[in-house]
């Protein structure tokens, strides 16, 4: 455990080992780990497990905020970014979808306001935009937006850029639509992650996607029409291609027991990332509800539907409710669990400053209780600072 129980900063913190049976403690100073120390556990000592902080590479909103919502504000980044302290996520990715290009340049401009609040920026390394440049396919367009999805456009991408005070980090296209091959080049030169979904792609074209730059498929599995050729289709490609990582939703409903299964065994342990691809639904009471123009469905289970395509609309579940959903369903340990959500999505980013537990890497790290079933967060640091306390949560408020 912590040596404070107050948002200061932290000097020392404790916790049990994923892998080891001892006792992890990590001296800080100024927000960096600076030595690593493990130690017995003596008699009966139960203390939290102690892990790096969750990286969610997918958030679209949580909490009745929608970051691609028109009207977007400061104080409802700060407020999901606060919400999602307590849930052990210590970096995300916020997560635009296809929309109507003035919301889209709004929000990217108020997210640019954001990031200047020093706290929040810590926890808020760029913005994932997905779309509007995927396919227009019904089922491969998922929940987006047909009206506003569109080829590639280099010009408006950097427009984007500007006006988001180049903190656009990912982007996930469609790599079959007209100059997707050239504007992959483009972006990977100008350090963006390039990510694949919502395509209809074949194997050759995704990969020439790979040999242009880039590096992850976005919820592989997911973003696909229901009915697919059971041999020439978008999923074996992306699963063959070692160039690229793979992100996948394991809330229990985007993909099956045995999709997880396989998915691991083909990419490995190094080659996946856990993500929660969650709305603004995710917190709210099941019920219909109208969402990027649609109505959805959530019902009492958690499960997000658009009854219109018969398809998903994103997930309810934090990030840290599918890391035993995947080691349940794919057999890993816990270690591996825990690198899907935290090394691999740093890698992926290019954030070396963070995902590891180890001498020189920022101090964001969680402290937890995990019964085989469900993990409980009961504190949270990031960058060497308390920021959440399951026993004193009213000194974090806002």
């Amino acid at each position: 455990m912590t040596d404070s129980k107050t948002a200061i900063d932290i000097t020392v913190v404790s916790g049990r080992s994923l892998t080891d049976d001892c006792i992890l403690e990590l001296e800080i100073d100024n927000g960096i780990i600076t030595k690593v120390t493990k130690k017995e556990v003596k008699g009966s000592e139960q203390l939290p497990y102690i892990a790096p902080g969750l990286i969610d590479n997918q958030v679209n909103g949580f909490k009745n905020v929608d970051f691609t919502d028109f009207g977007l504000t400061v104080e409802q980044i700060q407020f999901v970014t606060k919400e999602l302290w307590k849930e052990g996520i210590t970096s995300y990715l916020p997560t635009i979808i296809t929309c109507d290009p003035s919301i889209l340049k709004s929000n990217l401009k108020t997210f640019a306001e954001a990031l200047n609040n020093p706290q929040i920026g810590k926890s808020i390394p760029g913005i994932h935009l997905e779309g509007p440049y995927i396919s227009p396919l019904a089922g491969f367009r998922g929940a987006h937006n047909k009206k506003w999805t569109k080829e590639p456009d280099w010009k408006e991408f950097n427009e984007f850029q500007k006006i988001s005070g180049n903190n656009v980090k990912q982007i996930t296209l469609a790599p079959e639509r007209k100059g997707a091959l050239e504007f992959i080049e483009k972006a990977n030169k100008r350090q963006v992650v390039i990510a694949i979904g919502h395509h209809n792609a074949s194997a050759n074209v995704i990969h020439q996607a790979a040999e242009a730059g880039a590096t992850i498929s976005t919820h592989l599995g997911n973003g696909c029409a229901n009915k697919i050729d059971r041999h020439h289709n978008p999923i074996w490609p992306q699963l063959a291609e070692d160039r690229l990582m793979a992100s996948i939703i394991t809330d229990g409903f985007h993909l099956t027991q045995e999709e997880i299964k396989t998915f691991y065994r083909a990419k490995g342990h190094d080659r996946l990332i856990l993500v929660s691809d969650m709305t603004k639904l995710a917190g709210l009471p099941a019920g219909d509800y109208m969402w990027n123009g649609k109505k959805v469905n959530l019902n009492r289970s958690g499960k997000i539907t658009y009854p219109e395509q018969n398809v998903l609309a994103g997930s309810s579940a934090t990030l840290k409710n599918g890391i035993p959903n995947m080691i349940q369903f794919s057999g890993c340990p816990i270690k591996e669990a825990f690198q899907m959500a935290t090394k691999n999505p740093a890698k992926l980013n290019s954030l070396d400053d963070r995902g590891e537990l180890s001498v020189g890497k920022r101090a964001d790290c969680i402290l937890f209780n995990y019964d085989g079933n469900e993990i409980q967060v009961v504190q949270t640091i990031v960058d060497g600072k308390l920021v959440y306390d399951q026993s004193q949560t009213d000194n974090f408020e806002n």
